[in-house]
């Protein structure tokens, strides 16, 4: 694994790891400062992916939404997970699609599924369900079987997708 060690004294982090899976948390106002260092001075030049978890009525969660960040060192093949975290009423967090372009639609997916907004996107809207649509269906508050929105959609044929 890089040497992170310097990088964590700096941000006043500690460093986990679980079966070769190298973590460590950051406060949301840090996250983008420490996400370009761990890229331009520690060679993470590959954002793999983001994601979010609702830790809604978890046990000894004291955070709403745990928002993760897999990254990559294509040199050496070492992998890190960053997460932050956000609170209702307005989750929020800087993009970072000016450091990975790729995150374009992750940020995306994760502001549709969870409504993480990402402060800075240039084209933050819905990827996976309709402009219409008003709640957020990865979150652990909103019902199994929907509250009922699905009949006011429009039917798509095939011939027409």
């Amino acid at each position: 694994m890089t040497d992170l060690q310097p990088l964590l004294e700096k941000f006043g982090l500690t460093q986990t790891a679980f079966r070769d899976n190298n973590r460590v948390t950051v406060a949301a106002d840090k996250v983008l400062s420490l996400l370009e260092s761990l890229k331009n001075s520690h060679g993470f030049n590959m954002l793999i992916d983001i994601t979010c978890v609702d830790y809604l009525e978890y046990e000894g969660a004291t955070d709403r939404f745990g928002v993760v960040y897999c990254l990559l060192n294509m040199t050496s093949g070492d992998r890190l997970i960053v997460k932050t975290f956000v609170n209702d009423p307005s989750p929020a967090l800087p993009t970072v699609t000016t450091l990975w372009m790729g995150a374009d639609w992750l940020e995306r997916e994760v502001f549709d599924m969870f409504g993480i907004t990402f402060t800075g996107h240039h084209d933050l809207r819905r990827i996976l369900m309709p402009d219409e649509f008003t709640a957020f269906p990865l979150r652990k508050d909103y019902p199994i079987k929907g509250r009922g929105e699905r009949h006011n959609f429009p039917v798509i044929t095939r011939s027409e997708s």
